[in-house]
């Protein structure tokens, strides 16, 4: 899923070597791909009005759910890439 991710990212932005996805499992046995790119390409990976990653979204959603997981997307900004991500509430 890594992969994939990191493919169509690396299409979409100016700095394709800066594209990095990590992959995280949380209790629940969900799936969060933090995707990473460098600074300047945040926008076109969001694209207008959300568009593009929303559309990235569906897309890591509708795989997982074809390998049977239930995954997670993240898109994390540059500026604050060294915080933590926050806690998912229970559910």
């Amino acid at each position: 899923m890594e992969q994939f991710i990191s493919f169509i990212v690396k299409h979409l932005v100016d700095h394709p070597d800066a594209v990095r996805v990590d992959r995280q499992i949380q209790d629940d046995n969900r799936e969060v791909y933090r995707l990473h790119v460098g600074d300047g390409d945040l926008g076109q990976v969001i694209g207008k009005d959300g568009k593009t990653a929303r559309s990235l979204r569906t897309l890591v959603f509708a795989a997982a759910a074809r390998q049977g997981h239930r995954a997670g997307f993240e898109i994390v900004d540059p500026a604050r890439e060294n915080e933590q991500p926050p806690k998912a509430p229970p559910q």
